[in-house]
């Protein structure tokens, strides 16, 4: 495929970090394009946001009647979150544990600060089991999944240009399709890649290259659209044409280019 610059294809570099008008991108010219789900198709702390006020709250009341706490000034320690004054998930750091963790790290990071509370590693682990299986069943009854702005637009201009589509994910593959039900954007994807189907979730390139295989499309014609420098460093090591970060230069340094929202992608696509 011929330079990205000139708007004929994808594998040329652009000399601009943050691109979205200067350059065109003909999405439709790549052999397939894979997304990140949360932050990226998803409102991630609309719906993780959620999901962690839960958890730790029941964290944090099992150490309550074992006569132990967190600080509510720790809480942004565990996972990377921001907080306001009653305590409630606003923002996360999107190189931290909820952005980029697995859900084996995640529980592992929060049974550690149980034990530095003063549990065993063993009752450390049993509670945050079930913290977490409280926290999903709040989240499979309220479903708090929101599409972040321009996505349904942007992948239905990926479908009719007949480009396939796949989801990479830290998330398990059944949460991962679960969730893609609950927003009704399951049929865009041909493939929903979660962290168990892998030896190496992300950043190694494991995820992508068996995205790549299923797809039968090889890594050097592939997009890869993510929203952390997790997504990124996937994308280069398994060699993907272009890696585009949806977000703020600033945090997306790992990226060939970035654009604040997806209205803003499609505002960079090659017109059909």
């Amino acid at each position: 495929m011929s330079d990205t610059k000139n708007g004929d294809g994808v594998q040329g570099k652009p000399d601009m970090h943050d691109a979205s008008h200067t350059h065109e991108i003909d999405f439709g010219n790549a052999g397939a394009i894979l997304f990140d789900k949360d932050g990226t198709l998803l409102d991630f702390t609309a719906m993780w946001g959620f999901w962690t006020d839960r958890a730790l709250d029941e964290f944090r009341t099992l150490l309550a009647e074992r006569g132990l706490r967190i600080e509510a000034q720790q809480l942004s320690r565990i996972w990377g979150t921001q907080h306001d004054e009653e305590g409630r998930t606003t923002d996360y750091d999107r190189r931290g544990p909820l952005a980029m963790g697995t859900v084996d790290e995640m529980h592992a990071v929060l049974a550690w600060h149980g034990y530095r509370a003063g549990l065993s590693w063993a009752e450390a682990k049993i509670l945050v089991r079930r913290s977490v299986e409280l926290a999903d069943a709040a989240m499979e009854a309220v479903r708090p999944a929101k599409l972040l702005p321009g996505v349904r637009e942007f992948l239905e201009r990926c479908r009719e240009s007949g480009v396939p589509m796949g989801v990479v994910t830290a998330d398990e593959t059944a949460s991962a399709l679960r969730h893609l039900e609950w927003l009704g954007i399951t049929d865009y994807f041909r493939v929903v890649i979660g962290t168990d189907q892998a030896q190496r979730g992300k950043p190694f390139p494991d995820l992508c290259l068996l995205a790549c295989e299923r797809l039968g499309v090889p890594p050097e014609r592939v997009i890869v659209i993510g929203d952390t420098d997790g997504d990124m460093e996937m994308a280069r090591a398994a060699g993907a044409a272009l890696k585009i970060g949806i977000g703020e230069a600033a945090a997306l340094k790992l990226a060939d280019r970035t654009v604040p929202s997806f209205e803003r992608l499609l505002e960079s696509a090659v017109p059909r």
